[in-house]
């Protein structure tokens, strides 16, 4: 049995935050809590300036990270078991997963049934092409949120973040590869094509 009911029958948000913070509590620790919680704040920043639903970007955003603690083989399991795709990168590092298994958790401990919601919970780390600006929003809150740095450049992708999702997606995964290649660690692909994707996207709606 699930902590609380389906959210399309529009259970009382208040008390399933509390529920999930809770939880949270019990399975990460204060820094890790405190990210969650600014992540779903511009979460619901973007989703303000986006017109996009705050109701969902909040808990999405809260949600985003319930497996980031999972230890690897746990994720791997999980992943399997829902008959997740599972590359060499991803064998290698079952971290990545735990957006993809944070959305199993949201469905099979929290009762969230809404595919808008657990796609943004599962894309928010790699991306995905053809995501929903909703899961634009998640992607770009985690990878930005104010904890993430107060650099000039973070800054002007907060900026561009707030002008055009596409842009900031684009833009994140850019500054993101570059960190990436700057300490010689992997590249999923996905994270590529979730760029190029983005680029597209934003070239389609702003003259660049």
């Amino acid at each position: 049995m699930t902590q609380a009911t389906i959210l399309d029958r529009d259970r009382d948000t208040t008390q399933l935050r509390q529920q999930v913070i809770e939880w949270l509590s019990q399975q990460v620790g204060e820094r890790r809590l405190n990210h969650i919680l600014r992540v779903e704040q511009m979460s619901i920043d973007l989703a303000k300036q986006h017109n996009l639903s705050v109701k969902k970007a909040a808990i999405a955003g809260l949600m985003h990270d319930l497996a980031k603690n999972f230890p690897p083989d746990r994720l791997l399991k999980m992943a399997r078991d829902r008959g997740l795709e599972i590359d060499i990168i991803l064998e290698n590092n079952p971290h990545l997963l735990h957006a993809e298994v944070g959305a199993i958790v949201a469905r099979d401990e929290f009762g969230i049934e809404d595919e808008a919601i657990l796609s943004a919970i599962g894309n928010h780390t790699l991306g995905r092409p053809e995501m929903s600006p909703l899961s634009c929003a998640v992607f770009l809150a985690d990878s930005l949120e104010p904890g993430r740095g107060d650099t000039p450049e973070l800054n002007e992708l907060r900026r561009e973040a707030q002008t055009d999702l596409y842009l900031g997606v684009w833009r994140a995964i850019d500054w993101t590869i570059g960190y990436l290649i700057d300490r010689h660690l992997p590249i999923h692909p996905r994270a590529v094509l979730t760029r190029n994707w983005a680029l597209r996207q934003a070239r389609s709606s702003i003259d660049l």
